[in-house]
């Protein structure tokens, strides 16, 4: 079967600053340089930031081979702690600038588009050292300051702005889950962090609209979205999951495109004496500071069942997990290498719950990838990565996705994760994601199968669709 996507429809790639560039001339490290530089053993082959895949000496070829695995537009970030200076009076560095106009003016000569996000988790960790980071209604200033900065020197060129990626990784990994630095455990804390961030998201929204120099501009967040199942459908399991995309997903979702938070979710939070510290001015600015899109990045569904011990259990720290468990349902199918389940199906309840309960708000999926190791025990005798599980990953997930956009979902792109294998995080280069491979000891760079199959692809917007996928969902 081949199917059909809109002439107009929005092709690409997503990545990040941090992920690619490199420490190179940077004036601040955000929280990850400080993580490697003081606790290398928590990453994985103790590989940390300071190269990555090298995107600050090599954006021009780097580019190039965008370009050629079929990239119509490239989702990439503004790093805080290499554009600012002075972190206080939030002055520029002038060669960060340059840098900065350099890589959008290729992009643009390359006839790809530049969407820029404005923090990919990349907190300077002075700020996090001196009041608390996310803690902190300070930092959130500073950070709508350095969004101002943004806007003035590069909206005039960029049309697609993004306040944040996924907050909620931000929430968790750093406040509750002990996977992010400061690996701080703390409901309280967790909650407040929630309100900051989106509060930072909707006073960058108003610099915006009091900056912006495109008159086709607009601007977003990018949410990480992961759709909660039951294990059964019995009520406690049912009311579990309701729990769970009340906290994973509603929190940023309701506030950012419906400029309120759910009123179950902040009943709750009273009730339980964890709820943020707000001021009424605050919340007016909320609501009055919309996103104009959304980005949506979908990996593999939730599943949970209810907790173990009843959530009024007395002299009990709150979290939000005291609401529900994870549930690990046997005989799915797996990216066992990430430990993620992998359900095409999900994209397509996202995409109408977006149609339904959002407004049919713009949206694209900005992030959906599989991340392998080893990639290498895949090359062909020229020395070419065969990747053809993530060509049938994402032909998956773009059949279920087609079928929402039929169903009249306004969804227009969709960005992999990503163009080149990039550094994550405590995960280093664990898993490879990328359309193009990167040696980490050579900076070669070559373009994966997958890459010639998504320019296919991308030219023509026509998806084939084998028969063995259309046996599988009985189409």
């Amino acid at each position: 079967m081949e199917l059909k996507f809109q002439e107009n429809f929005l092709w690409g790639a997503a990545t990040s600053g941090p992920q690619t560039e490199g420490r190179f001339k940077k004036q601040h490290d955000n929280v990850f340089d400080y993580d490697f530089d003081h606790y290398q053993e928590r990453f994985w082959g103790g590989i940390g930031p300071d190269t990555a895949s090298n995107f600050f000496n090599d954006f021009r070829e780097d580019i190039k081979l965008m370009k050629a695995a079929g990239l119509k537009s490239i989702r990439t970030s503004i790093q805080w702690s290499r554009l600012i200076d002075d972190l206080e009076k939030n002055t520029v560095n002038e060669k960060a600038v340059d840098f900065y106009n350099a890589v959008i003016n290729e992009f643009i000569a390359q006839g790809i588009r530049p969407m820029i996000n404005l923090n990919h988790f990349d907190l300077p960790v002075e700020l996090l050292k001196t009041y608390g980071g996310w803690e902190s209604p300070h930092v959130v200033d500073l950070y709508a300051g350095f969004a101002a900065k943004c806007f003035a020197e590069f909206s005039d060129r960029v049309s697609d702005w993004f306040t944040f990626n996924e907050p909620m990784v931000v929430v968790e990994c750093a406040y509750l889950l002990g996977f992010h630095y400061p690996d701080i455990v703390d409901g309280k804390k967790a909650v407040q962090v929630a309100y900051h961030l989106q509060l930072a998201s909707s006073l960058a929204i108003e610099q915006y609209r009091k900056i912006n120099k495109n008159p086709e501009g607009r601007i977003g967040i990018i949410l990480n979205l992961t759709p909660s199942y039951p294990a059964a459908e019995k009520i406690e399991d049912l009311k579990a999951a309701e729990m769970a995309d009340l906290w994973q997903n509603r929190l940023f979702l309701d506030a950012s495109i419906k400029g309120e938070f759910p009123e179950e979710l902040v009943s709750l939070l009273q009730e339980e004496n964890v709820l943020w510290q707000s001021e009424a001015e605050d919340l007016k600015r909320i609501k009055e500071n919309k996103v104009d899109l959304l980005g949506v990045n979908y990996y593999h569904p939730s599943r949970v069942q209810e907790p173990e011990y009843s959530s009024d259990s007395l002299a009990q720290d709150w979290r939000p997990d005291k609401y529900y468990a994870s549930f690990n349902k046997r005989g799915v199918r797996m990216n066992a290498d990430r430990g993620w389940e992998i359900h095409p199906q999900t994209i397509y309840e996202i995409a109408k719950r977006i149609q339904e309960d959002y407004g049919n708000i713009s949206w694209f999926i900005s992030e959906n990838g599989m991340g392998v190791e080893n990639e290498e025990h895949f090359k062909d005798e020229e020395g070419q990565i065969q990747d053809d599980y993530r060509i049938i990953f994402t032909t998956e997930h773009l059949f279920w996705l087609h079928k929402a956009i039929q169903e009249g979902s306004n969804c227009f792109g969709y960005h992999v994760w990503t163009p080149i294998d990039c550094w994550s995080w405590r995960n280093s280069y664990k898993n490879r994601y990328g359309l193009i491979s990167l040696n980490i000891h050579t900076q070669v760079k070559t373009l994966k199968k997958s890459a010639y199959w998504y320019k296919n692809l991308t030219d023509s917007s026509l998806l084939q669709v084998p028969d063995s996928i259309l046996e599988k969902y009985n189409q």
